[in-house]
């Protein structure tokens, strides 16, 4: 079974910074796309990023140019740098993957990130 693990979710003022990280249990390269997703309280999960494997790197309108999407083949591991962090990106973060072959969806447990004003 394939597992996503995120970590580095906490709280942080208005203004500061948080990397998020998701760590894959099989190579990264089996993935078509990884990507950032969030849901906050009463609102729908919504994107907040996708990264196309051999492609290009996509941002919600919301995050474009102050979140930042990577990744480390090596440590099988995506993150999402979040910087000049605002209290409306309170969420929980989730990691989202999807597989090649066979053809699977997945998701990690979520992180909670609290953007204090």
């Amino acid at each position: 079974q394939v597992q996503l693990v995120e970590s580095g979710g906490g709280l942080v003022q208005a203004g500061g910074s948080l990397t998020l990280s998701c760590a894959a249990s099989i190579s990264i390269f089996n993935f078509e796309d990884m990507g950032w997703y969030r849901q906050a309280p009463g609102k729908q999960r919504e994107l907040v990023t996708r990264l196309r494997m051999f492609g290009n790197t996509n941002y919600g309108d919301s995050v474009k140019g102050r979140f930042i999407m990577t990744r480390d083949v090596a440590k099988k591991t995506v993150y999402l740098q979040m910087n000049n962090l605002e209290p409306e990106d309170t969420a929980v973060y989730y990691c989202n993957a999807n597989q090649y072959l066979p053809k699977n969806e997945y998701w990690g447990q979520g992180t909670q990130v609290t953007v204090s004003s």
